[in-house]
Formats: C-alpha cells, sequence, structure tokens
C-alpha cells in the first residue's frame, strides 16, 4: 500500500501571518497542493485558539509554531488531537519537532501524523523533499479510525532519549526509531503539521523534559 501524503507534492509558500484570534507568538507556513487529483479546498488557513487548545482548519496543508517553543536532549512531545471534519482524503495531521530553518529556503524538521483511516507515518523534511523513517504500512490498531460522523481523537506523543525516539499513539509505543540517518536531528523547533482539506482540534499541546 502506498503511503505517501500531499507534502511530496507540494510548492513551497512563505510564511503568512495569522489571524487576529491565532494565539501569540505563532507562525504558519502553507504548502499549496499542486496535485490535480488532491487539490486543496478554496477559503483561508486559520489557527485560533479555542477551549485550551487550538483549532486549525486548513483549506491548505500548513504547519504552525512558535519560535519561542524549542527543545534539546530528552524529551517528551505531546499532543490530543481531534478531527472534527474532512473531505475524505487520505491526509495526516500530528506533531513536528527537530525543527529548524521553518520560515526559510532550508526548512527541516520531523514529523509523526495519523490518518483518518488508521494510519501513522514518520518522515524528515528537508526542504522541499521528504524521507520516509517509519510507517504503519496501513491501518494500525492503536490508531483511532474516524467513523460514523468522521470525527475521532488520538493522543500522539514523541519520547527522545539518547539513542531512539519512541512513537507513541494512544499510550502505545507503535515505533521505536534509533537517532541515526534522517531521525538524528531531534533538537529543534516543535509545532503542528495539518494536511489540506481538515479540521482540527489540539489539545494538551507542550513538551516536557525528561
Amino acid at each position: 500500500m502506498k503511503h505517501y501524503i500531499s507534502v511530496a507534492v507540494l510548492a513551497l509558500l512563505a510564511v503568512v501571518p495569522l489571524s487576529a484570534q491565532a494565539p501569540a507568538g505563532w507562525k504558519m507556513r502553507g504548502d499549496r497542493s499542486m496535485n490535480m487529483s488532491d487539490p486543496d479546498a478554496g477559503g483561508s488557513t486559520k489557527f485560533v485558539t479555542k477551549g485550551s487548545g487550538f483549532l486549525a482548519t486548513n483549506p491548505q496543508a500548513a504547519v504552525y509554531w512558535n519560535p519561542a517553543n524549542t527543545a534539546t536532549g530528552n524529551y517528551t512531545l505531546k499532543g490530543t488531537f481531534t478531527l472534527v471534519s474532512t473531505t475524505g482524503y487520505r491526509e495526516y495531521f500530528g506533531l513536528i519537532f527537530g525543527g529548524s530553518d521553518l520560515d526559510g529556503a532550508g526548512q527541516n524538521y520531523l514529523y509523526f501524523m495519523v490518518e483518518h483511516d488508521g494510519s501513522w507515518l514518520v518522515k524528515r523534511r528537508t526542504g522541499n523533499s521528504t524521507a520516509e523513517v517509519a510507517s504503519s504500512e496501513g491501518p494500525s490498531s492503536a490508531v483511532k479510525k474516524a467513523v460514523g460522523n468522521g470525527t475521532s481523537t488520538n493522543a500522539l506523543e514523541v519520547r527522545v532519549t539518547p539513542a531512539k525516539i519512541d512513537f507513541v499513539v494512544n499510550g502505545t509505543v507503535v515505533n521505536s526509531t534509533p537517532k541515526t540517518g534522517p531521525a538524528a536531528k531531534t533538537d529543534g523547533v516543535y509545532g503542528i503539521r495539518i494536511n489540506h482539506n481538515l479540521e482540527v482540534q489540539v489539545d494538551g499541546f507542550g513538551l516536557t523534559k525528561q
């Protein structure tokens, strides 16, 4: 089964201002789909404070981050993602970490994401290129699928230790990856990635040092 996501065929966009309702200090970088069979929706991308978390409305894919949110060494990054609505395309959403130059041509980060069919995926983004680190190769029993009205809630964790990274969904370690190759760099900015044609609520987002 193919496990590509639309970031592999996206055109680079400049960092754009967020709306007045956005959390203070946060930035957004959008990616416009160039795949005619998987187009963006119309309207503006929004990232706003809602309740104790954030609501992302994404006709286009985007990364959201606050430059003050950086981590080094050993840490655990968490976020609970509730899929509010989707147009039915296979699109992923989740955490980014180990980021640098997020508003430049040399953008670089790791991302750990889930998709509404129950799949999970880990990739390294470098400029306009991506390299897969690990994937579920299909629906995982650890990931809650979107059913009924199309909603689902999944708690994601990234646990960084000296030699490896544990990727956790709803309390289950779905993968342990050595800190080598594309997974070697974990120091840097952390944030959120939501792909296009999705609306997602993010709660409990934060980082603790180990």
